[in-house]
């Protein structure tokens, strides 16, 4: 049998599926817990939302996505909050290798009470793509609009 050490196999699969290299942690570092980044994100980021999820989202300079949640209380008890939570984070764990790198993320769940796991997995792809698609656009215009003797 495989010896498994720190999550990958150090021997081959027998399964016949290729081994993924690509780690599936989220540690501490990518996830926002300062109420000034959230505030930097509310206030200068872009938006995008969809029946179960609302993202806030902000370039970084990290090449890695980092990720913050507001759940509030209207959404139900500290048992069903936390559901919520764990699910957005499972779903950001899992995708984070197929998502579009550094971004400040601030997540906001729709009060709703059927969202799944496939559902927020499914949100968070196709908004953080739109969103990234429009960050990208800012910073070129951006970046066109500057005279030309000035240098960032």
């Amino acid at each position: 049998m495989a010896e498994i050490h720190r999550g990958i196999r150090d021997e081959p699969q027998t399964t016949g599926f290729p081994m993924n290299p690509l780690r599936f942690r989220c540690p501490k570092t990518m996830h926002l817990c300062r109420s000034d980044d959230f505030a930097r994100i509310y206030a200068g980021g872009q938006r995008a939302g969809d029946q179960y999820l609302l993202i806030f989202a902000m370039a970084n300079e990290l090449n890695v996505n980092r990720l913050g949640l507001s759940i509030s209380r209207k959404h139900g008890s500290a048992v069903v909050r936390n559901r919520k939570r764990r699910r957005i984070r499972e779903a950001f764990r899992g995708l984070q290798h197929d998502l579009p790198k550094s971004y400040d993320l601030v997540v906001v769940p729709r009060m709703r009470d059927d969202s799944t796991l496939q559902d927020f997995r499914n949100s968070l792809r196709t908004l953080v793509r739109k969103l990234a698609k429009r960050l990208s656009a800012v910073q070129d215009h951006e970046r066109d609009s500057r005279p030309s003797g000035t240098h960032s």
